[in-house]
């Protein structure tokens, strides 16, 4: 009885201690991320929208790879994968994509922020 009752204990920690849950990306709040870039030098502000699209208006300094270059520029441009990365671009859309395309890619710490449409603090928008 005592050996049935150690494999059990055994298995159940190998089950739940082996068990992992695949990392994901998390949204986060406009408030939030403004806090979270300005107490943080290691984080990157991330545009996913196009160039044009970039050059009418972006969040102050955020860096720009579209959407449709992720995968061919993403490591040149941000090479630590545990570097955190806010995501964003228009409406929310091409960032939820995004977001989840670097998880994918082997990135941790992945925010999607949405769209600029929707950001507030609008003294940090730059226009052209």
């Amino acid at each position: 009885m005592k050996i049935l009752s150690k494999l059990t204990i055994i298995t159940l920690l190998f089950i739940t201690g082996c068990s992992t849950t695949p990392n994901t990306y998390k949204t986060i709040s406009a408030k939030d991320a403004q806090a979270k870039m300005t107490t943080s030098e290691d984080v990157v502000l991330l545009d996913v929208r196009t160039p044009a699209e970039y050059e009418e208006k972006h969040i102050q300094g955020s860096i720009l790879i579209p959407d449709y270059d992720i995968e061919t520029e993403i490591e040149t441009q941000i090479p630590n994968k545990d570097t955190t990365i806010i995501v964003y671009c228009r409406s929310g859309n091409r960032s939820r994509n995004v977001a989840n395309k670097l998880i994918t890619m082997g990135y941790n710490d992945v925010y999607d922020l949405g769209g600029i449409n929707n950001y507030p603090y609008t003294e940090n928008i730059v226009t052209n």
